[in-house]
């Protein structure tokens, strides 16, 4: 994965006609740790990578591939992908390799800390959710309640009402989530027709 990352950051640099110093000097990272990194010869945190997108003018998940779609109805667990992430607040990796015909949008989550200073904000979308507290202790918020949730415990709701969730320990927290709609279904279907 990061000889990935390391050869699109190389990519962005060179479209963009950046020296690494001048990279260097855009994300406070030395020259030999950029000119390592996007040799794939070590490794990158968060917070210096989403310092690297924001000098090349992209969304931090650009370096991240989003899960191909296979034939094979199994996955294994070494071929798990990160789809999302938050570098603030969570990680979501895909737990199907075919979800262009299915309804179901299933995903491994890991939520991180909350920092003092954030704010959870409850939305609503269209919908329903089923959440499934593998590790740790999330505070959940559902129709304008608040509830802590342990590992076992689980939540299915409509998504049509306010929820949002937040981890206001020091561990990180992970979740089994299951939604609907599935917008890689949607997305196929709603493709415009090919004129003929």
């Amino acid at each position: 994965m990061f000889s990935e990352i390391g050869s699109k950051i190389n990519r962005l640099r060179l479209d963009k006609k950046l020296t690494l110093k001048e990279l260097s000097q855009l994300t406070n990272l030395s020259v030999g740790f950029l000119s390592q990194l996007e040799r794939g010869l070590t490794t990158v945190a968060i917070d210096s990578l989403d310092n690297i997108s924001k000098a090349l003018g992209v969304d931090i998940n650009y370096f991240f591939t989003l899960a191909k779609e296979q034939n094979s109805f199994i996955q294994k667990s070494y071929e798990r992908e990160i789809v999302f992430m938050d570098k603030d607040n969570f990680i979501q990796f895909h737990l199907s390799n075919s979800l262009g015909d299915k309804n179901m949008f299933p995903r491994l989550v890991e939520v991180y800390p909350k920092r003092d200073n954030e704010t959870v904000l409850t939305y609503t979308h269209e919908g329903e959710e089923f959440i499934y507290i593998l590790e740790g202790i999330l505070t959940y918020y559902y129709d304008g309640e608040k509830t802590e949730l342990y590992p076992g415990d689980s939540v299915h709701i409509r998504s049509t009402l306010s929820h949002n969730w937040e981890n206001n320990t020091n561990k990180i927290v992970k979740l089994l989530m299951v939604s609907t709609p599935n917008r890689f279904h949607e997305s196929q279907q709603d493709a415009p027709a090919q004129k003929i």
